[in-house]
């Protein structure tokens, strides 16, 4: 890239007003203790898309985030990562290891759960596979409240959660980052561990 193609390039805000535009979400813009984010509608939930900085001893690292809240069945969790990444996480949830059935998939994802039927059911649609293999550094999980939305989330209601590292600006892979979310949003109703309701809660 050219010097000056680099000064007069859009801004990450800009790309994302403009996506937020397209996909007629909200933008809102970024203020001194943190950057701006999108707040979209998708399907029957709010997905927030943000960056996520985590702060080391000598350096930091950003990654593109996205959240969104929903109504959580019976308590279901599971956790996704590449077999090289966060490798220090992947015992700490107490859960286990599952192979979901697909060779190629198993082979390069991590996937842990504390019901091995809903994982398995969640991993065997190819459109969340294919979707996660699109984001070579995937990580996702189902979690609590990490008391950005609100200090506490209602009972039952949990959060669909995931960073890929790097700053994304590249509109095809931010909305097809927000396709993925509707479509794992829709399978973990499909596997019947959510239910079909905005919580109606965002950041």
């Amino acid at each position: 890239m050219s010097l000056l193609k680099s000064i007069f390039r859009p801004s990450k805000d800009e790309i994302w007003k403009k996506l937020s535009d397209e996909m007629k979400a909200n933008f809102v813009p970024g203020q001194t203790s943190r950057g701006g984010k999108v707040v979209a509608k998708v399907g029957e939930w709010t997905v927030t898309l943000d960056l996520h900085r985590v702060d080391t001893q000598h350096d930091h690292v950003v990654y593109t985030r996205l959240r969104a809240p929903f109504a959580n069945k019976d308590g279901f969790r599971f956790l996704i990562y590449r077999q090289t990444l966060f490798s220090a996480v992947a015992k700490a949830f107490g859960m286990q290891d599952i192979d979901v059935g697909f060779t190629e998939f198993d082979r390069h994802y991590v996937i842990q759960g504390n019901d091995a039927a809903k994982v398995k059911a969640l991993f065997a649609s190819q459109s969340v596979r294919g979707a996660i293999s699109a984001y070579p550094e995937f990580y996702g999980e189902v979690r609590n409240d990490d008391g950005w939305f609100h200090d506490e989330f209602p009972e039952g209601v949990d959060e669909l959660y995931c960073l890929i590292e790097g700053e994304i600006v590249d509109p095809d892979k931010l909305k097809g980052l927000f396709d993925l979310f509707a479509e794992l949003l829709n399978q973990l109703c499909h596997a019947d561990a959510a239910y079909e309701d905005d919580p109606e809660l965002s950041a």
